[in-house]
């Protein structure tokens, strides 16, 4: 099996990309086209415009797939400047774990308030970690110390099949965008 890197792309608007460059849809394994994976390579294609080759399937034969995601964080972002601005400032993290109507505005773990609280990520290493342990692959690390988690979060879990977890590069591209939707709240009062 090819080992092919799995890329997410983030858009304020994915269709601006995809009006530019001409790419076949992903196909999940139930026959929908998958949300956010595009081919932009030669890729047998189907008479609805999706492949024909399931997504992780098409992966093991070798065909590369990047997904666009659609991040509505970044419609409030006006430009190149104002984006390395939210993502150079260090956020005022306690606001996380002291107020629970901020943490559960922030992306990716709006859902999460008690383990956010309890854990208290204060940076944007630790966030990745916690961003990590929220998968169903790593979740036996949730309230663990920073040095536990950091022993084994990154990797591989044993049997992997069903047991979704982040890869660290993702974790750590999340973990930024949390810093970023944070500062973005931040600025705004």
């Amino acid at each position: 099996m090819i080992d092919l890197p799995d890329i997410d792309i983030d858009f304020a608007d994915r269709t601006q990309i995809l009006d530019y460059i001409n790419g076949t849809p992903a196909r999940l394994e139930n026959g929908r086209k998958h949300n956010t994976g595009v081919h932009f390579t030669h890729i047998p294609t189907a008479s609805d415009g999706i492949t024909t080759i399931e997504h992780k399937q098409a992966e093991e034969l070798g065909y590369f797939k990047l997904d666009l995601l659609n991040v509505n964080v970044y419609e409030g972002v006006s430009d190149e400047t104002h984006l390395v601005e939210l993502m150079t400032t260090e956020p005022r993290w306690n606001r996380l774990w002291e107020d629970r109507e901020f943490c559960e505005k922030i992306i990716h773990i709006s859902n999460y308030y008690d383990l956010v609280a309890s854990m208290k990520p204060d940076s944007i290493p630790r966030m990745a970690m916690l961003l990590a342990v929220l998968r169903p692959g790593k979740k036996s690390l949730r309230n663990k110390t920073w040095k536990e988690v950091g022993e084994t979060v990154w990797i591989k879990p044993a049997g992997f099949g069903s047991s979704y977890y982040f890869k660290k590069a993702h974790a750590v591209a999340y973990a930024n965008l949390v810093v970023v939707h944070m500062n973005l709240l931040d600025s705004l009062n």
